[in-house]
């Protein structure tokens, strides 16, 4: 079981944001900006062009409407998505909330956030999503 597949089991704390029976959304412990959150199958796959249509597309679902939530949450420009992938071997998106473009450069550097930050920021995104 690899590590994303820990987190969205429970058996690794994270910040969650949204999950499904098929995915699952925490924030990135080191994120680019405020709202920054990863988005993973459960299913453990590698690769994100290797889901079958069907996945895929209930996979950019869930994370349009996790978008729409920290959109919500983190009134932004846009939200941005990036599939990078080969930190950690399990399928997964960045969505990161855009003022502009130079959000999304990942070598930017990241913020320092306490806990309560994070806990607040996702439950911030959290409850958005459950409204939607």
């Amino acid at each position: 079981m690899d590590i994303f597949s820990k987190i969205a089991a429970g058996e690794i704390p994270s910040y969650k944001c949204a999950e499904s029976d098929q995915f699952y959304a925490f924030l990135d412990i080191n994120p680019l900006v405020k709202g920054h959150t990863l988005v993973i199958p459960r299913r453990e796959v590698d690769y994100v062009f290797d889901m079958d249509d069907e996945e895929i597309g209930a996979y950019m679902q869930f994370a349009k409407k996790v978008a729409v939530a920290i959109k919500r949450a983190f009134p932004c420009v846009k939200v941005g998505m990036a599939v990078l992938g080969l930190e950690v071997p399990h399928a997964h998106i960045h969505l990161v909330p855009m003022q502009s473009e130079k959000d999304m450069l990942f070598s930017n550097p990241k913020l320092k956030l306490s806990e309560e930050e994070f806990k607040e920021i996702s439950s911030r995104i959290l409850k958005e999503f459950e409204s939607l």
